[in-house]
């Protein structure tokens, strides 16, 4: 398994957001972001911005129970940005983040959605790298730049993904969707630059696992694109085979959901 360090992610962080803000430099603000319908360029940015210092005061107070998000999803009333002064807010609120990251050192405790109670920050470096990857994505293809990632913060990235659709929110029955575990239910995921995971749906729960066997789905592709195509983004370069109902099936149950409702 993909794991990359705590001081990596510090430093993604501050460079994923910098990569960001070159894809928007001169663009149009108001511009409508198709892969986060309702949300225009700018409230895009407020969103990434919203979530960065969201966790940094998570993690500078060693929060102990849930912080109020409403910066993070409440973007009715950035519907004109400026430039100017959103592209330096931004790249602040990923460097205090970096920096109250690295402060706390990877082993202090604060309050994190996937714990009852205090966890590890380290989740924080790694949950907010990936955001802003996802986001940058969305940037790109807003306003037509190119978006590439290096192999290893895209492995890592799927996996932070199969972690969380192992959580209980991902499989439990719901009354407005079909049930994902049964019997003969297994999902191949096959990186072609990057190898291969097996999602068993068989079980009590969902497992997984590197490698690859006989699957009743699988889906195929760069390991950036399999990434983009889990968060049900524009993924180029993915074929699927087998039964796709239960690709769809499984990407909407396991959907992150620190992710804000209209992504």
């Amino acid at each position: 398994m993909t794991s990359l360090t705590f001081d990596r992610h510090c430093e993604e962080i501050v460079t994923q957001t910098e990569r960001l803000t070159a894809h928007v430099r001169g663009a149009d603000m108001t511009a409508p972001v198709l892969s986060c319908p309702g949300w225009n360029l700018g409230q895009l940015l407020r969103h990434v911005g919203g979530d960065h210092r969201w966790a940094e005061e998570i993690v500078r107070t060693r929060a102990t129970g849930p912080v109020p998000d409403d910066q993070v999803n409440d973007l009715s009333a950035y519907r004109s940005e400026d430039e100017s002064f959103l592209i330096p807010w931004l790249l602040e609120g990923a460097e205090r983040l970096s920096d109250a990251l690295r402060t706390a050192g990877p082993g202090a405790h604060a309050w994190n959605p996937s714990e009852d109670g205090s966890a590890p920050v380290a989740f924080w470096a790694r949950r907010m790298t990936y955001e802003t990857v996802v986001h940058r994505a969305d940037a790109a293809q807003a306003t037509g730049a190119l978006f590439a990632l290096e192999s290893d913060l895209a492995a890592e990235a799927v996996e932070e993904w199969l972690e969380y659709s192992t959580f209980p929110e991902a499989f439990e029955p719901r009354p407005d969707l079909p049930d994902l575990l049964a019997p003969d239910r297994t999902l191949h995921f096959d990186a072609t630059d990057a190898g291969a995971w097996l999602v068993d749906l068989t079980g009590e729960r969902p497992d997984w696992r590197p490698g690859a066997d006989h699957a009743t789905a699988t889906a195929r592709g760069s390991v950036k694109d399999l990434l983009l195509y889990f968060y049900r983004r524009p993924a180029p370069t993915i074929e699927t085979r087998g039964d796709t109902a239960l690709l769809d099936l499984w990407r909407t149950r396991a959907g992150f959901w620190l992710e804000a409702p209209g992504e």
